[in-house]
């Protein structure tokens, strides 16, 4: 199995709805791209300072089902539209468990 954990930090100018539209979009994912197992997507809890503002985990069978979902042009799509105006910073790792 491979886990895809994301994490991002907004801009300052990102508003609350360009933040509910990320979370809204993002829960599309798993509808969308048949390689996804398991899924969870959601914001900061704020219980300690200077973490991220929202993270995203996705896990796959294999490295074939990441990389399925890596390129999936609905995923890309979330991502330009999105994720990438309102991405301050953007730290990812995949790993096998």
């Amino acid at each position: 199995m491979i886990r895809h954990t994301v994490m991002f930090r907004w801009k300052p100018e990102a508003t609350e709805e360009d933040r509910q539209q990320v979370a809204t979009e993002v829960a599309k994912l798993p509808s969308m791209v048949p390689a996804i197992r398991a899924f969870a997507s959601g914001r900061d809890a704020g219980l300690a300072e200077a973490n991220f503002d929202f993270a995203v985990t996705a896990d796959f069978d294999d490295e074939a089902g990441f990389f399925a979902y890596r390129d999936d042009h609905g995923h890309r799509d979330i991502i330009s539209r999105y994720i990438v105006p309102l991405a301050a910073q953007r730290v990812a790792v995949q790993f096998e468990f």
